[in-house]
């Protein structure tokens, strides 16, 4: 098989822990009672799309679902809302997830930037459905936002996998 021009070095395994240490984080970042505007992006939503993307096995539907729970309790929203939108983000990424690693980062952003929009899209519906106010026009700033960030986090998330499985002094890698 022949390697993708994005995976020019094998990764090592990802620690679950690092894993699931990323994801508290996220939604610690999202908890953080800044006034939440309509145009801040979602930073567990750029991080369920991260491991669902290059982890589909191990972080799936189900942890979304919880995350976006644990979201609409923490914001008192409608119990359910940032479930279904984070669900729907999950299994987009999944569906994505073997196309997505073929294409350089900026290429990856312009493509998770629907999933983005989609997610978004299925919140505010809801929350309008229910007699919610408009948020404004600033809610569209948000996946943009989150695709932009999207190169930052894939950065991020992955350097612990480029390590060398073997240090030496006399092998740089």
């Amino acid at each position: 098989m022949i390697m993708p021009r994005a995976a020019g070095q094998l990764l090592l395994p990802a620690n679950p822990w690092f894993i699931g240490f990323t994801l508290v984080a996220a939604l610690m970042i999202d908890m953080v009672p800044a006034g939440r505007l309509a145009a801040m992006p979602d930073v567990l939503a750029v991080v369920l799309v991260f491991w669902g993307v290059h982890q589909p096995r191990r972080v799936g539907v189900l942890w979304a679902f919880v995350f976006g729970l644990l979201i609409d309790v923490h914001d008192g929203a409608l119990l359910g809302q940032h479930a279904l939108a984070y669900s729907g983000l999950s299994f987009g990424a999944i569906t994505l997830h073997r196309r997505l690693t073929w294409f350089p980062l900026g290429a990856q952003a312009v493509q998770v930037l629907p999933l983005f929009l989609a997610a978004h899209a299925l919140a505010l519906i809801v929350r309008l459905l229910v007699g919610g106010m408009w948020p404004g026009w600033t809610v569209l700033l948000a996946p943009l936002l989150e695709a932009a960030l999207w190169p930052v986090a894939s950065v991020l998330l992955l350097a612990p996998q480029r390590r060398a499985p073997d240090r030496d002094a006399h092998r740089p890698l």
